[in-house]
């Protein structure tokens, strides 16, 4: 495909689905008469003597967002969504009910468990005011980390996530009893963005934004804005960091402060890293110590500017951004080019100097794959008036497995953006976490299990995973999530 006829499709679809995506949306969003309720810390739920239970209840619900009324949709009322932990060996028990206007599940991103029956199956369908009861026993050698859940409907997934739908599964074990980290104090932070009308309701994205991936204006930590987080003078802090958003990419630097690198998607790392930034794609998450060894005072947690490509698509609205007249909101506005405070770290007190801990918990060398597979990621026209993600030059299909693996063995699939408009695109397999090995050649620095990795415009990520215990059909996708729900995802069946 020539990148003029690109061009020209674009402009055609750019008009043609703005009013049926609009349409469907404002459709979808009356069905249900909103809760009400005042912005709350979210609840946390702990497993006790082996299993963890709750109740969980999606819905649309008013609340405070910014110091303005928001409707958005939530679970139990609140943004984020409950914060649940549990150990390894424990049952998770969670009695879901679907209150929203669509059909909807859940994913419990990172972990290892059975993608089969009720438990991380993304294949379930819970459809508006049924309910279902997930149960899944976490396996006794499961790694402590920072993981999440969030809604995994093929088709509706951007939009419940931009809505608010999502919260962290904390899986507490072996790095938490580090001393260190121990007399360390903890915050978890929960990066979501939001486009909200005058009214404070979500705003529809048009086309063009659905493409390359919605954003919105307004960043919140923990449904807040410009938080402050507290550490005391000779402190450590140890902050837990996931990027909820759908599309937006979070370059984070605290003000003359580094960030100390412990833990990633799949948890710890065998020594901390010093980074001057952190930069998390969606779905990604990290682990970072800061120490409070500075004048005290105030210092910024910033996003900064990033390009993750695609922007070759701007160039057919010209300068001012503006599609033509009818357009609703565009994706220039929301797109970032200077830096915005998310934070606001402030001293307060002191304590006796906590040392930087040298030695974390080493993480396992992987065997040599048996099998390496090439897995292109690019975009195409679609079927009608709409643009398709693809792997492999293959949209989603439910009923066709992508990629057929034996149990016991281990993979390196290479990872390929051949997108020519250079978007880069997260890409997260279920199930079975994976170690990165290289980019474009160029081996990673250090050894981590990663569910999420950034493949970059024009790059070749190779990663190297091994398919253990659970057999059965997951998926791997884009965590942009429109991309996914424009067909970038595969099944992959596990045999044993």
């Amino acid at each position: 495909m020539s990148k003029l006829n690109r061009r020209q499709f674009l402009i055609l679809t750019a008009a043609g689905a703005i009013a049926t995506s609009a349409t469907s949306w404002a459709i979808g969003k009356n069905k249900t008469t909103p809760h009400q309720t005042k912005a709350l810390p979210s609840k946390l739920y702990k497993s006790s003597n082996g299993l963890l239970e709750l109740d969980l209840e999606a819905s649309s619900t008013r609340i405070d967002l910014g110091g303005k009324p928001a409707y958005l949709l939530t679970y139990n009322g609140q943004i984020p969504a409950p914060r649940l932990e549990a150990k390894a060996g424990d049952t998770v028990r969670i009695r879901f009910t679907n209150n929203l206007s669509q059909p909807t599940n859940l994913h419990y991103h990172g972990l290892h468990v059975t993608p089969t029956g009720n438990a991380d199956n993304a294949f379930l369908d819970i459809p508006s005011g049924e309910s279902l009861t997930y149960e899944f026993t976490l396996p006794k050698n499961h790694p402590s980390g920072t993981f999440w859940y969030h809604p995994h409907r093929h088709g509706f997934v951007a939009e419940q996530v931009f809505g608010g739908l999502a919260g962290l599964f904390v899986i507490r074990g072996e790095l938490d009893e580090i001393p260190e980290l121990k007399a360390a104090k903890e915050e978890f932070l929960v990066l979501q963005d939001f486009a909200l009308d005058g009214s404070g309701r979500i705003q529809p994205p048009n086309q063009m934004e659905i493409m390359r991936g919605r954003e919105g204006k307004l960043m919140t930590v923990n449904g807040q804005v410009n938080p402050q987080i507290a550490i005391a003078r000779g402190g450590l802090l140890r902050l837990r960091i996931l990027n909820a958003s759908p599309s937006r990419f979070y370059r984070l630097a605290f003000e003359n402060h580094p960030f100390y690198l412990i833990a990633t998607d799949g948890g710890a790392i065998g020594t901390p890293v010093e980074l001057k930034e952190l930069l998390l794609s969606p779905g990604e998450r990290a682990e970072v110590l800061v120490r409070g060894d500075r004048k005290s005072g105030q210092y910024r947690l910033l996003n900064l500017p990033y390009d993750r490509g695609g922007m070759e698509m701007m160039g057919m609205m010209g300068g001012g951004g503006h599609m033509m007249e009818g357009g609703m909101g565009m994706m220039q506005e929301n797109t970032q080019t200077k830096p915005h405070v998310l934070a606001t770290l402030t001293y307060q007190g002191s304590v006796s100097s906590l040392p930087l801990l040298q030695q974390l918990i080493s993480v396992e060398e992987l065997s040599e794959p048996k099998t390496v597979r090439r897995i292109e990621l690019s975009m195409a026209m679609g079927s009608g008036m709409g643009m398709t993600f693809t792997f492999n030059g293959k949209a989603f299909d439910p009923n066709r497995v992508d990629t057929q693996v034996q149990l016991n063995t281990v993979e390196d699939w290479e990872l390929v953006n051949v997108d020519p408009d250079g978007m880069a695109h997260p890409f997260h397999l279920h199930v079975n976490p994976f170690q990165v090995i290289s980019r474009n050649g160029k081996p990673e620095p250090y050894r981590a299990w990663k569910d999420t990795v950034l493949v970059k415009g024009n790059e070749t990520v190779r990663i190297r995973i091994p398919f253990r215990d659970f057999a059965g059909k997951a998926v791997y996708h884009c965590h942009v999530l429109d991309h996914e729900d424009l067909g970038m995802m595969g099944i992959v069946e596990m045999k044993s």
